[in-house]
């Protein structure tokens, strides 16, 4: 997918869903400090941009960085926003933002980094006292919650749940289908650091952290652009059901604090 049309889809999806849910729990505005850990292509910040936040986007990939800054060139290039190729483990990056931000945002991320019990009490780190972080993410045992939408064959990204087979088996098929081996390697690193909502909601409590606001949503709002599906908001009985819940909702967001 061209990087112009994910950064778009990600403006639209962050003003649209992203930044009204927070709001509900979190007044935006100038003065709002805002940090996006795995920000890609930038899209999901602009919103918060145009709100008057002052926005940091930190990823570890330096050509999404890169591009980030063409799409945000004017916010960049006026001190609005800055954008950051690091780790946030590392030391430095630690001391210029500990207590920081009002609002750290994870938007389709914590499903992709390992050892979550460590990182998402490490967010805290970064948190001014009454700051909140968000979680969007899809539950691993949801129909694509392999992300094998991602895949180049036709069959393979639409054919759902085989991501829950024993490895061997999922990567056996991915092989079959020809997926190039750097997809591959993608899919099974999302396999290893697969997340439901369950695990993610006892890492949140272990944490010290409480939920603040949930929504868990039937059709992913980012369903729109990816499959041309109108989002819907689960059916609230559904989402009382512990594991079931996961395989049947598509996306959950969260904000805790």
């Amino acid at each position: 997918m061209d990087g112009k049309v994910r950064f778009d889809q990600q403006v639209d999806n962050s003003l649209s869903y992203v930044l009204p849910f927070i709001e509900k729990t979190k007044p935006l505005g100038p003065g709002t400090t805002v940090l996006e850990v795995g920000t890609a292509e930038g899209g999901v910040l602009l919103p918060f941009i145009e709100k008057g936040c002052y926005c940091v986007g930190v990823d570890l990939a330096p050509l999404r960085i890169e591009y980030a800054k063409e799409c945000l060139a004017g916010q960049y290039a006026t001190g609005k926003v800055e954008l950051i190729c690091k780790n946030v483990y590392d030391q430095d990056f630690i001391d210029k933002y500990k207590n920081y931000f009002d609002v750290i945002i994870l938007k389709d991320v914590i499903e992709h980094v390992p050892q979550q019990e460590q990182f998402i009490p490490h967010l805290k780190t970064f948190l001014k006292p009454g700051g909140q972080i968000f979680f969007g993410f899809p539950p691993w045992y949801m129909p694509f919650g392999g992300h094998q939408q991602v895949c180049h064959k036709k069959w393979a990204s639409v054919l759902p749940y085989y991501h829950i087979l024993p490895a061997f088996i999922y990567k056996g098929i991915l092989k079959m289908a020809g997926e190039h081996p750097i997809v591959i390697q993608e899919l099974m690193e999302v396999k290893d650091t697969q997340i439901t909502i369950e695990r993610f909601e006892r890492i949140v409590k272990e944490s010290g952290l409480k939920i603040l606001n949930k929504q868990h949503y039937l059709i992913n709002p980012i369903y729109q652009f990816k499959f041309g599906l109108r989002p819907r908001k689960q059916w609230p009985p559904l989402s009382w059901i512990p594991y079931f819940r996961d395989f049947v909702t598509t996306c959950v967001y969260y904000t805790v604090g």
